[in-house]
């Protein structure tokens, strides 16, 4: 099986699994990248040592972190088990990297105002929906206008990690900019019909199965990109979401324009969203749900970096 034939099956077999599109990405990225790694020889023609030698390789040559040496395991595991439908015993056997317990990065109620306060537009709306609702990044993108419930003060979260589905707040003092925003883009898609274009790429079968679906302002995203682009399939004039990249390059620079140190993200607002959820007297199982984590353990780091000092626990020396 040629190399493309090889990564083109990889797809199917993911797709018909239904793993989500980064995962596929991420999965095509790693076989490549063993592939190369091990002179374009053919997985079926290498085995135990040609694998070792790649995640050994990535740890002390590429000093690659543990969760990043076990998903390219995992992806290699589904390339033989799946794909080539080769017994993976010696495979799954491998010893994943153990990864290390890391605290994550909280920022202040104080740090966020500031770090928003430096931000402009769409991506200011955005970074505060991160931090009022909890949501990862990705699930802030997929937003469509259908999803918000401005009479309920609900979010819906479709697709979220692990492909489930979750209901989270709309905060009070973001009902109004969020408003305003979706006229604007209303009015945009508005235009885009008007001009021919307008569509939106639909979940799974739905825009074969409903061909206007696409059009319908139910369906926009609630954060379109800036650009049109043309659908080859389809040549359909479509917009997208605006990029990842696009609000990870805003932040990035708002949290160095304040001041702020610490090593912050998109991702450090969920991580705020949470902990100050948590000094605020709201039980634990109530943050679960709207983080949409599948285990209260996961939840349960956030108990760690309550700004009580270690562990929630007051020191006796306080009592002196």
């Amino acid at each position: 099986m040629p190399a493309s034939q090889l990564l083109r099956a990889l797809r199917q077999a993911l797709r018909l699994r239904h793993y989500s599109g980064r995962t596929e990405e991420v999965y095509v990225h790693w076989v490549r990248r063993f592939v190369k790694f091990c002179g374009l020889r053919h997985p079926r023609e290498m085995g135990t040592a040609e694998v070792t030698r790649f995640l050994s390789s990535l740890a002390v040559d590429r000093h690659v972190s543990a969760s990043t040496q076990n998903q390219a395991l995992s992806a290699l595991v589904f390339l033989y088990r799946d794909v080539l439908e080769v017994p993976v015993g010696w495979l799954a056997g491998l010893a994943r990297a153990k990864r290390p317990k890391r605290m994550p990065v909280v920022l202040t109620a104080d740090e966020v105002r500031r770090v928003l306060k430096r931000m402009r537009g769409r991506n200011q709306l955005l970074a505060a929906l991160l931090y009022g609702t909890g949501m990862r990044l990705f699930e802030a993108l997929g937003l469509r206008a259908k999803d918000v419930d401005f009479a309920a003060n609900e979010i819906t979260v479709r697709g979220g990690k692990g492909d489930k589905d979750r209901v989270t707040m709309l905060p009070e003092r973001l009902k109004s900019p969020l408003l305003h925003h979706l006229a604007a883009i209303r009015q945009q898609h508005e235009r885009d019909i008007a001009e021919g274009a307008g569509c939106v790429e639909l979940p799974g079968a739905l825009g074969t199965k409903y061909r206007n679906a696409g059009r319908e302002w139910g369906w926009q995203w609630v954060f379109p990109a800036t650009h049109l682009y043309t659908h080859g399939p389809s040549g359909e004039r479509r917009r997208h979401h605006i990029h990842v990249t696009v609000v990870q390059r805003a932040f990035r620079e708002a949290v160095g324009a304040a001041g702020i140190t610490k090593p912050a993200s998109c991702h450090t607002l969920r991580h705020s969203f949470a902990t100050h959820l948590l000094e605020a007297g709201y039980d634990i199982r109530t943050v679960q749900e709207l983080l949409g984590h599948a285990d209260v353990r996961t939840t349960m780091i956030y108990t760690h970096v309550l700004r009580r000092g270690g562990l929630g626990v007051r020191s006796p020396a306080d009592k002196l």
